[in-house]
């Protein structure tokens, strides 16, 4: 499943997110503040999806290094949680904007919303470096293959799945739901949004929101339920879990793969540039490649 499933979301992440990092940097410089956010995002899933490749490696049952293996470990799972943090950026951003839209215009700045990101990439590495290290994976960063799962889970390792589950995950999904349900009670209540708009921003969040939990609702799931009945040693729940657990790995790189699609999709800013981009190309491709005259 690994190769095949990797591969896919190699040769469709890799161009979505490139092109979702080309089209939030141009907004960005434009004055976009929530595209700062969308650039970070598009970041973070493309250090992860950059490290597919290794995976797939590692899935065909190719040498890899420790230090490598360690490494592609390290990236995914900061990925999974800054991913989260700026996916509440994103929410929030969208609440103020929409909820109080006379207020907390500082909090809209694009110099705001790059301090909240670099805020939100310090705090997830911070937590992650204490978090390896009560683990001992700190320590045996180079000797130990952080990639590869131990099966039945360690005290330690439950430990740091459940904070996990509930720092990296349920956190950012409480305030993501809170976020998107008030800012549909403002979208009903507000004569001065046309419907068109209204239909984007409903779209844009739901589609967020929806692939955020479908991506990771499963593998957070089953991680918690390791982390419950494998940390007393007992071997037959980590036989039970092994298989589940090795596919909801495998979903949770649908939201590096489609969270970029979605944004380029909806926002009409983004279609924008996306549009301006081809017809540079096709200049280009007119100055390089001419067609002869039939």
């Amino acid at each position: 499943m690994y190769p095949v499933a990797y591969s896919l979301f190699f040769i469709v992440g890799l161009p979505a997110n490139c092109l979702s990092l080309y089209v939030a940097w141009v907004l960005m410089r434009k004055g976009n503040n929530l595209a700062v956010y969308l650039v970070n995002l598009s970041i973070s899933d493309l250090l992860y999806t950059v490290t597919l490749p290794v995976w797939i490696e590692m899935a065909l049952r190719r040498p890899v290094g420790d230090v490598l293996c360690s490494l592609v470990a390290v990236i995914m799972y900061n990925s999974f949680y800054v991913g989260s943090g700026l996916l509440c950026c994103i929410s929030v951003d969208r609440y103020l904007g929409l909820v109080y839209p006379l207020y907390f215009q500082w909090a809209r700045e694009v110099r705001t919303s790059l301090a909240v990101s670099v805020v939100v990439w310090t705090v997830e590495i911070v937590i992650h470096i204490i978090l390896l290290n009560h683990t001992g994976a700190l320590q045996a960063f180079f000797s130990r293959r952080l990639c590869e799962e131990r099966m039945p889970m360690t005290r330690a390792d439950a430990d740091l799945a459940i904070t996990r589950v509930s720092l990296g995950f349920l956190v950012p999904t409480f305030i993501m739901i809170f976020c998107f349900r008030q800012i549909m009670h403002a979208l009903q209540k507000s004569p001065s949004i046309l419907a068109e708009e209204r239909r984007v921003v409903r779209l844009l969040l739901m589609l967020l929101l929806v692939t955020y939990l479908v991506a990771f609702v499963p593998y957070q799931t089953v991680m918690f339920l390791r982390a419950v009945l494998e940390s007393s040693g007992n071997c037959t729940w980590a036989k039970w879990l092994r298989h589940p657990y090795m596919v909801v790995v495998a979903t949770t790189t649908l939201n590096s793969v489609l969270d970029p699609i979605i944004y380029c999709l909806i926002s009409k800013s983004a279609r924008t540039e996306m549009n301006r981009l081809l017809v540079k190309g096709r200049a280009l491709c007119t100055v390089f490649l001419p067609f002869p005259n039939v």
